[in-house]
């Protein structure tokens, strides 16, 4: 030591070096994160590959118009399809079926024509709030709704009674062929029990996640589906002679043109409510006959 020097503690590190080490180790945790991310963007994009190659198309959205689809899209809120597709009958048979028809209709006819629907006040309300909506903002035209930016758009829609995320997203994507991936109870579900995403993730980081692993997932092979054999593990028998998803009938909406990005996520999302509804159930999942049994972290 020298003298008139102040002593020095030698288990200290001085300034730069403790500054060094910090932007060293928030390096490294940043670095971690991006192989974390681009590891659970691997697994979307294997999820989807395996399940397209086993199911094919799923052919959503089931509806022969697209106003038809943005209806369905209100009416599936807390109910299941069935009673969706006997409020559908419903208006069909009525010939209400249209944005004229649910313009000119009155309030209390529409309510009578939904009830099966369940919340059918609520939802007559909601559908007439929409048309109010389309017909202010764009002069009763869904070409020019759709025509408006995807983030616009959005915003928009989201200000709108009874139009949450989901429902947002189902109509930019399946009625307005926007690349808007749409996250369910599903989704979350499985991405959940496969350690994907966590229980505290919200809508937002979750379709984040979807739409980055989707975007370069390419175009998958819809004709790999394998003849079933004894040889084969129950998961494989199941995507050859199981439930096949949730496809339905092609529609015109189903059908409609759009780009392959777009469509990538309409079947994403229809192969994932297939595997919610038929094997990741919410009380005793049925995993030993899942095709993306095989992912889950135990069984790896």
């Amino acid at each position: 030591m020298f003298f008139g020097a102040s002593p020095v503690n030698p288990c200290i590190p001085c300034p730069s070096v403790v500054k060094g080490f910090k932007r060293s180790l928030e390096l490294k945790l940043f670095l971690a994160s991006l192989n974390m991310t681009e590891t659970k963007q691997e697994a979307i994009r294997a999820y989807y590959h395996t399940l397209f190659s086993a199911w094919g198309c799923q052919h959503w959205w089931p509806a022969q118009s697209r106003f038809e689809m943005i209806v369905g899209a209100y009416l599936t809120q807390n109910t299941a399809w069935t009673n969706v597709g006997k409020a559908l009958s419903n208006l069909r048979r009525a010939r209400l079926l249209t944005i004229d028809g649910i313009r000119r209709t009155t309030r209390r006819q529409l309510e009578q024509l939904l009830r099966p629907s369940g919340y059918f006040r609520q939802k007559a309300q909601r559908l007439k709030t929409f048309i109010n909506f389309l017909d202010e903002r764009y002069g009763g035209s869904q070409a020019r709704m759709f025509a408006r930016p995807t983030a616009k758009l959005r915003a928009e829609l989201l200000t709108l009674d009874g139009v949450g995320p989901e429902t947002a997203d189902s109509i930019l994507l399946y009625a307005g062929n926007h690349p808007v991936f749409v996250v369910d109870a599903y989704t979350r579900r499985i991405l959940e029990r496969h350690e994907i995403v966590s229980p505290s993730a919200t809508y937002e980081e979750v379709r984040a996640l979807c739409e980055q692993a989707l975007t370069e997932s390419g175009a998958p092979n819809s004709t790999v589906q394998p003849p079933p054999s004894d040889k084969q593990t129950p998961a494989v028998r199941a995507t050859a002679i199981g439930p096949k998803g949730t496809g339905h009938r092609p529609s015109p909406v189903s059908r409609a043109k759009r780009t392959e990005l777009v469509q990538t996520f309409n079947d994403m999302h229809g192969l994932i409510v297939g595997v919610g509804k038929h094997y990741c159930l919410k009380s005793q999942p049925r995993c030993e006959l899942c095709p993306l049994q095989k992912f889950l972290p135990q069984a790896k």
